[in-house]
């Protein structure tokens, strides 16, 4: 449950981000934070009040923004970073991806062809996070093993 810790709920398909969602948490990450009057003034002048007080509502109910009370409106600003996002997106992708198939090595075969299509640098990356990852698995078992236990192989 920890690795979904963010988007679970989120990114099922009902709880997708639309447009205009999209639209005003870009600028959200853009401004850091704002009212609706402020979206208004800054960029959202095609929209009405209500619809933007509406979608940060719905983003807010959502659990992706925050909000404070300013006299009689809120101001709201991101709980997640964008990077944050995009992280756990993806990350939620992949493991579909994992679940979906009978053999795991069959999307990991695809990541690995896509990656060398894109660009063969990002194989070099991928080899330094699996490297990283062993090194940091390896730390955590060590750590797990009672005194005096001798590492197994």
């Amino acid at each position: 449950m920890g690795r979904n810790r963010f988007f679970h709920p989120f990114l099922s398909s009902s709880r997708q981000l639309g447009p205009l969602e999209q639209r005003l948490l870009d600028r959200l990450w853009t401004r850091g934070s704002a009212t609706v009057r402020e979206f208004l003034e800054d960029g959202c002048q095609d929209l009405a009040y209500t619809t933007v007080m509406t979608t940060l509502d719905r983003l807010f109910k959502k659990g992706l923004l925050t909000r404070m009370e300013e006299g009689r409106a809120f101001r709201y600003a991101a709980r997640y970073s964008r990077e944050e996002m995009h992280r756990e997106a993806a990350g939620h992708a992949f493991r579909q991806l994992l679940d979906a198939s009978p053999a795991s090595t069959l999307p990991l075969s695809f990541l690995v062809e896509i990656l060398g299509e894109r660009d063969a640098q990002l194989l070099d990356d991928l080899r330094k996070l699996v490297e990283r990852k062993r090194r940091e698995l390896g730390q955590r078992e060590i750590g797990q093993r009672e005194p005096g236990q001798k590492e197994t192989k």
